[in-house]
This record gives C-alpha cells, structure tokens and sequence, in this order.
C-alpha cells in the first residue's frame, strides 16, 4: 500500500489533445442543470436534510482538531493568508471533465467534514480535460495548467503554426471558481473551504506555512486504486466481495495521521465512499443536495431549452467521442437505445427486437439477443422514487418543429415524444453512430440544436 511521501524528479505535463470544443463543456453543464428539472424531465442516466452535528465517525471517537472557518477568497486572488498552525487541511487532485470533478468535490467536502479538516477548493477546468495520471505525474500536470504569466497568449496570433509553445494550450481551457457554479455558502456554512491552491509546493509553503514533513501524501497509481470506508468488515481475514476498487482503506486511520495537509489522489467515483454508518450518509446526501447548479444564466438557457422541448422529454447522456467510450461506442449505442425503449417507454424485449430487426436490417447479419444488464448496484443501495408512466401525447412547443416524420402507426406514437441527446461525439446529427436515435426517434436534439436559447451564452 504506498503510503510513502512524494518523492523523485516531476515528469513533464502529459498532455492531452482532443478535438471536443469548449462549447462540448459547456453543452455539459447546461444538460445536468437541465436533468436537475426532474419534475419535467424523465432521465435516463446510460453509462456515464440537516446533517447531525455530531462528528459522524463509526467508532463513534471524536477528532480534536480544531477548525478556523477561512473566508472565501478569489482564486486569483494574491492577498496574503494568515496562518493557522491549528487548521488541517484536506486537498485532492481532480481530473477528467465537468462531471468528474464535480463528483470528486462531492466525495472530498465529504471526507474533509469526516476527517475535520478544511478543504483546500481547486477551481473548475472546462475545456480541454486532465486525463487521469498516477499521482505525481497528475500533480506534474496540475501545477503546469496556469495562465499566470501568459496573458500575452490573448492577442496571440489564432493559427497554431504561428504560436509559441508556452502559448499552444492557451485557448483550449479555462478555470472558473466553483462559486460561480453552486451555492458554495451553503456548503461553506457547514464545511470550511479555502480557494486559491494552485497544485505547487511553493503555494502551500507560502499561503499555509506547510514544510514537507507537514504533508502526508496518499499516493494512487490507478484510478480505482484507493477506497475510503466507515466500517471494519466483520470478517476481516475472509475474502470481500468483488468491489470497484482496490485497496479499502478504513477513515480512522486517515483521522490518525498528524500531518496538517493529508494529500490524497484521484477521488472521483460515486462508490469511492462506502458509508454505512447513518450520520455520514445522511452527510454525503446533503452535500450532493447543495451541489445542485444555482448560475442564474445557466438556468435562463435550461428553462428555454426545456420550454422548447415542451417541458416533458426524455434524456440521454451518450458519451461515446473518446478514449475507451469511442472504442466501444458501438454496443453503447445499441445498449443506450434499448434502454431508452424499455425503461423510457415501456416496450417490451420482443417489441424492441422486432423494431430493431425492421429498422436496421443492415446492421444485424443475423438478430442479436437482447442486451444483458448488470444490477445497478449503486442505484439499489439509493433506489430514485418511481416516476409515473411517460405521457403518451407529449410534444415540442409551437414553433419548435421535429426534424423527421413523426410516426403514424398507433403502437409507434410513443417514439414521437422529444428526446434530448447530451453527448461529446463531434456534429451529432451526422455522426452514423446516432442514426439509430435519429430514425427511431424522429424529435431527437442536441444542443446545437438551440442556437437561439444558448445566444446569452
């Protein structure tokens, strides 16, 4: 288990290069703000409370660190912090895109409030993503993706040809404060943060006074590497069932370390925590519960987006433009599509098989079983309230027209009713991949399909 200190020569920035356009990140907040709307909206997630002020720790002791709430600062902000030798502190390295930073935070406020410690609060990255690294060489490319100094790389000449090298990523990322995003005064409230870590050595010695003998690094080598839980298994030498990841490791042991920063790696994952004691459920509840998005302007766009939809649709998030995803897009798509019939809409397997056989005889050389789902384990443990049966006569607003022929046969009208595509494959409506969604589903739209309601963005 590498528990051992940071250590050894910094690689150089890996760099990942991508075709997704930034309005691709933006296309993905505005469709979770948009999912939030569940009393209008019917989602189909595919692939992809007051808290008890006691500490919520499973060997009921309680930690005796004491925490100073740090006001929020701008994250370039370059006033000078006071420091507090009796605040420990809780960082993580976040990567991927919107949404795995999203969870990642969720997961860290969780474990900061556990653990006791102020969280140190990066900002968001949209754009151009940091792909996942073992630690150092993600902390490597952390530290690397800044701006400062590089304000020249504006005025820069567009053609990459032309560029510096210091320039050449300038335009294909931003940051932005996650209080631009949610209601970081509610979580403040109960959870001190402090903005303005820049992923250096130097930053934490000269904002936090923090020496290298003050900095316990838990370092990962994979992505499912590290698990944190809140129980000891009742039979701890027998072997556990199979789980996501790799090495549990019990929170108790984290509350025991001295040092006043405890660094920890990647820690995205909705299963990264397994909790079972109540009060630290209910806590990690109620921080996903204020992570909800609150941009004004986002929610403009989503309410016209959802008005033109006609205010009940179905939802899909389809990621399928890269890496892993795009090796595997084809039966994501098909396993996307049934799902959509059969939970969406209620068809029955036999219904869909005949639909997919007389849709897409060129695709099948032969007809294939219906596609095996695995429990959603995750989703049994926090079942969602059963929705009630998707209207049959939903439609789009006036003025807002289906691109296809709407269906006319009684036991196909179900397939006219809206459907929202959020996905990262590159022009959509021309992607071969999706023509499955297009011929069945004839009011099928992306987000460049609303030009006129993202206008304000």
């Amino acid at each position: 288990m590498p528990w051992n200190s940071r250590s050894g020569p910094r690689h150089r920035q890996l760099r990942q290069r991508s075709y997704d356009r930034e309005v691709v990140v933006v296309a993905v907040i505005l469709v979770v703000a948009s999912l939030a709307s569940v009393f209008t909206a019917y989602v189909l997630l595919i692939y992809s409370a007051t808290v008890d002020s006691r500490r919520p720790f499973s060997d009921q002791q309680r930690i005796s660190h004491t925490h100073s709430a740090i006001p929020p600062s701008p994250i370039s902000s370059d006033r000078p912090l006071v420091f507090e030798p009796s605040v420990n502190y809780l960082a993580y390295l976040p990567h991927s895109g919107f949404h795995n930073q999203r969870i990642a935070l969720e997961n860290a406020l969780v474990l900061a409030r556990m653990l006791n410690r102020t969280l140190l609060l990066p900002p968001v990255r949209l754009g151009v993503a940091l792909a996942y690294a073992p630690f150092d060489d993600l902390y490597d490319m952390a530290a690397h993706a800044t701006k400062v100094g590089l304000k020249h790389c504006a005025s820069a000449s567009p053609t990459r040809s032309t560029r510096t090298l210091e320039c050449e990523d300038y335009e294909s990322y931003t940051h932005i404060p996650w209080g631009w995003l949610v209601d970081l005064p509610a979580l403040q409230s109960s959870q001190p943060l402090l903005p303005g870590w820049n992923f250096t050595d130097a930053w934490l010695h000269s904002a936090l006074n923090l020496s290298a003998s003050d900095i316990f690094r838990l370092k990962d080598s994979s992505r499912n590497q590290h698990a944190f839980q809140d129980f000891v298994p009742p039979h701890p030498l027998r072997p556990s069932p199979p789980r996501k990841f790799s090495e549990p490791l019990h929170l108790a042991a984290l509350a025991r370390r001295p040092e006043r920063l405890l660094m920890l790696g990647s820690l995205f994952g909705s299963s990264r925590l397994h909790l079972r004691v109540q009060a630290n459920r209910d806590l990690r509840r109620h921080v996903r519960e204020k992570m909800v998005l609150t941009n004004p302007h986002l929610a403009r766009v989503t309410d016209a987006i959802r008005a033109a939809l006609g205010g009940t649709y179905l939802a899909l998030h389809l990621r399928i433009g890269d890496h892993y995803f795009e090796a595997n897009a084809p039966a994501t798509v098909r396993r996307a599509w049934w799902r959509l019939l059969q939970l969406g809409l209620g068809f029955s397997d036999d219904e869909i098989a005949s639909l997919e056989e007389e849709s897409f005889p060129e695709e099948l050389e032969e007809p294939l079983d219906a596609p095996v789902f695995a429990p959603d384990l995750p989703a049994l443990r926090s079942p969602h309230p059963p929705l009630p049966p998707f209207p049959s006569n939903t439609s789009t607003a006036a003025g807002f027209t289906c691109r296809g022929l709407l269906h006319r046969a009684p036991n196909l009208k179900r397939l006219n009713a809206p459907l929202y595509i959020a996905t990262d494959a590159d022009s959509p409506r021309l992607n071969p991949l999706l023509w499955r969604f297009l011929r069945t589903f004839p009011c099928t739209f992306f987000l460049e399909d609303f030009t006129e309601q993202t206008r304000p963005l």
